[in-house]
């Protein structure tokens, strides 16, 4: 007589009914993580990592190697019965669906192309230590902060929804000048004091929907960070096409879709992101052309959602 299984479906569906083990079983059927890794993919504190790390060791769901000081996790399905296996290409089908998945997925990139790094510096010769000295010497942002010279220093720049300024300061610099926007009374007042040393910023109180500058004004507009809070912005796109020269650009960078209702109910955002092919659409609907939507790389150490960016240009009549 064969012996019952260890497991039944009702334990397997009670491990899979916490929606944060069905996170980590999802990560650890792609790849082989540690207990660290996963507090920072899931952005979760340690007690709460290994206590469902628990469960599912427990349960059978994970294997696990040492590996110095460190233990790796990791989900073998070809270890897992043949009714379990059915189940968990079931639930894995429904949970990589999810914003949140995504989201981990993009995390998980990241901390492996960290680990990634970590291991070549085993490997690297003396002239490779180079970028390490660089960084310390020079910082990590001057490269970058240096590259806003191929900018076209006769450009009027608009930064439209400006906050404190620290986009204007870093172009301000770099252009003939910035106009400076935000319907945010005391955001312009810091911003007056951070640029005040800049005579080329004009700073004007005024919403995106209704832009306080004139037609064709500008050769750029950046929408940076600012897109999640406005109610209609396909009305706020078209509203920026309108004070853009003709071969205008538009540089958007916002949050990509993401499951973080949160941020609508403690920081007021109207929008949980977007996603390319509804940029890429409010983009075109508003009379742009060449419009692109890129994911930027995740930063392990940031704990909110991944960013894009987005670029379109006004046509030329």
């Amino acid at each position: 007589m064969a012996a019952a299984p260890r497991f039944t479906v009702l334990d397997r569906l009670s491990a899979l009914a916490e929606p944060t083990r069905g996170r980590i079983l999802l990560l650890l059927d792609r790849h082989e993580l540690t207990v660290g890794e996963l507090c920072t993919i899931l952005q979760l504190p340690q007690s709460t990592v290994s206590r469902h790390l628990k469960v599912l060791a427990d349960d059978g769901w994970l294997i696990a190697r040492g590996d110095g000081t460190s233990r790796f996790y990791k989900m073998v399905a070809s270890q897992l019965d043949d009714a379990t296996r059915q189940l968990w290409s079931v639930v894995r089908a429904q949970l990589a669906a999810g914003l949140g998945a995504s989201q981990d997925g993009r995390r998980a990139d990241s901390v492996l192309a960290k680990r990634r790094d970590k291991a070549l510096l085993f490997f690297r010769n003396q002239a490779d230590m180079w970028d390490a000295m660089r960084s310390e010497m020079i910082g990590e942002r001057t490269d970058l902060l240096a590259l806003l010279d191929l900018v076209d220093e006769s450009w009027v720049l608009g930064d439209l929804g400006c906050g404190v300024g620290h986009i204007t300061d870093a172009l301000a610099p770099c252009v003939a000048r910035v106009i400076a926007v935000d319907e945010s009374g005391p955001m312009l007042a810091a911003a007056r004091q951070r640029l005040a040393s800049h005579a080329n910023v004009e700073l004007r109180e005024g919403t995106l929907e209704s832009l306080p500058i004139d037609d064709g004004a500008l050769d750029a507009a950046i929408l940076f960070l600012v897109a999640h809070f406005v109610a209609d912005p396909m009305r706020a796109i078209r509203e920026v096409r309108r004070v853009l020269k003709p071969g205008g650009r538009l540089l958007i960078v916002d949050l990509m879709s993401h499951d973080r209702v949160d941020y609508v109910i403690q920081l007021g955002h109207v929008w949980q992101g977007f996603d390319g092919e509804q940029m890429n659409q409010w983009l075109s609907d508003a009379g742009f052309a060449s419009c692109r939507y890129r994911p930027l790389p995740a930063d392990p150490e940031a704990k909110g959602p991944s960013l894009f960016v987005a670029s379109a240009r006004k046509d030329q009549h």
